[in-house]
């Protein structure tokens, strides 16, 4: 009977499954940081990774594992077929010889450029740019983007900004007035960037032959009003009232820029009695301009952060818990720099990818890593242990790579910008996340093998290859 299905199940089980799990632990921390952003999409996405990943652990442990047993120990295969496989892997496990030999060589010339150059990367992606305008995520020739660049044209504007601001009474004179000088104020504070002002005054003054009614005939207009007219400009309690200021339509930082401007005028501007708050849509775009500007640096952080405390429970020792995250910080800064090269800007989706560069890349250097040092257990030099890890967990990790390439890149052929540019991003950083496992992380662990102490296990408790 043959017993290498049996022999094999057992290594996967003992072996491969706990260092997938490690890995998968790890993954799930680096993702658990997405559930701090403040903008809700960037969390659900963060959810539903962590969900994604927990379902495809949960389908290769009991669906796939069970399929390839059976398949192994119930259907035999042609002896031709073995002999061009065992054929195919010797050229490959060649390459692979050959390919980790002169990293080991270079070890240290491979160490240094790649963290000179992510440090270039990390610095060219602190002076990146945020995208937050909706109409720069979708296809540019669209018939609806063409009726919102023509509605704008004729208007003069399709971007406003409210001005709130509060009183016990917003109908008594001394706030009228107020509101009344703010109003026709402000277009001449802001003539590059306001088109048009409108408050309550505004319509008083139209009812009114242009001039503002006097205290006494206020009252009389306001009642003459009608009430679905008076509602967008003030309350029932009349507690609040609203200044409408349309806009040109600007870029992220211009409008932060602007709306900071604003604030001042009005600080500048209130007397006592009245509070001010500037509100709309145009203030929460700049909202997540600031969210996705420091956001993604809060992010990226504790999800390293998050990954370090479980690899150090883990495993206990804080240089094996340190040496996974190495690479990981190369791929932040090379994608930084990547970014910054195909001008790139940050979007809500973009925003994300520490987060994935902690995902996959943390996985991939962790299974390297649990492959090394279970050879150096069995009393391999760390040459030997290397040149062994590379040749067998490598190819796994390059077809895994290449199957995760192949399912993005179908974002690329999307109409939506956004989508492409992530598709894009993730695909760059996957070919990273592939290139520091496989070139990187050998030297890293060459060199630092000397701070980990291996217990090398008897002959009798050698794994099955």
């Amino acid at each position: 009977m043959n017993k290498k299905p049996q022999k094999s199940l057992y290594v996967t089980i003992t072996k491969m499954v706990p260092a997938v799990l490690t890995a998968l632990i790890s993954t799930g921390l680096g993702f658990i940081a997405l559930y701090t952003s403040p903008v809700p999409m960037i969390q659900d996405f963060g959810k539903m990774l962590t969900l994604g990943m927990i379902v495809s652990f949960i389908v290769g442990l009991f669906l796939l594992i069970p399929i390839l047993f059976i398949r192994d120990h119930h259907f035999k295969s042609e002896g031709n077929k073995k002999k061009q496989t065992r054929l195919k892997a010797k050229k490959g496990d060649g390459f692979f010889n050959w390919f980790t030999k002169h990293l080991i060589t270079l070890r240290w010339l491979i160490v240094i450029i790649a963290f000179l150059s992510a440090g270039f990367g990390i610095w060219a992606d602190l002076k990146a740019g945020v995208e937050t305008d909706v109409e720069k995520f979708m296809p540019q020739d669209t018939q609806e983007l063409k009726d919102i660049h023509r509605l704008r044209d004729i208007l003069g504007s399709t971007d406003s900004i409210s001005v709130v601001y509060e009183a016990d009474d917003v109908s008594s004179t001394e706030v009228m007035d107020w509101a009344d000088e703010i109003t026709g104020r402000v277009d001449r504070e802001f003539p590059e960037t306001i088109v048009d002002s409108r408050s309550i005054t505004t319509a008083l003054r139209q009812m009114n032959d242009g001039e503002l009614p006097e205290p006494h005939g206020i009252e009389e207009k306001l009642a003459e009003m009608p009430e679905e007219q008076k509602k967008l400009m003030m309350n029932e309690e009349r507690t609040k009232g609203v200044i409408t200021i349309s806009i040109k339509h600007l870029e992220a930082e211009e409008l932060k820029e602007f709306i900071n401007d604003l604030m001042d005028f009005l600080e500048a501007k209130e007397i006592e009695g009245i509070e001010t708050t500037v509100t709309g849509k145009a203030v929460l775009d700049v909202e997540m301009v600031t969210a996705l500007t420091t956001g993604r640096y809060k992010m990226t952080l504790l999800g390293m952060g998050l990954v370090f405390l479980g690899l150090l429970i883990a495993y206990r020792h804080p240089v094996k818990a340190f040496i996974p995250l190495l690479p990981i910080n190369l791929i932040v800064g090379w994608s930084g720099a990547a970014m910054s090269l195909l001008d790139i800007k940050y979007t809500p989706l973009t925003a994300t990818l520490g987060a994935l560069i902690i995902g996959i890349g943390t996985e991939f250097t962790i299974l390297i890593m649990e492959r090394f040092y279970e050879e150096r257990k069995k009393g391999r030099n760390s040459r030997e242990a290397i040149m062994i890890t590379n040749r067998k967990t490598g190819k796994a990790i390059l077809a895994s790579a290449f199957t995760t390439i192949g399912g993005f890149t179908a974002l690329l052929i999307s109409d939506f910008v956004i989508l492409s540019n992530f598709g894009l991003m993730t695909l760059i950083n996957i070919f990273l996340a592939l290139f520091s496992t496989i070139v990187v992380m050998p030297a890293i662990l060459i060199i630092l093998d000397r701070f980990v102490k291996i217990r090398h296990i008897r002959e009798n408790e050698l794994a099955v290859n």
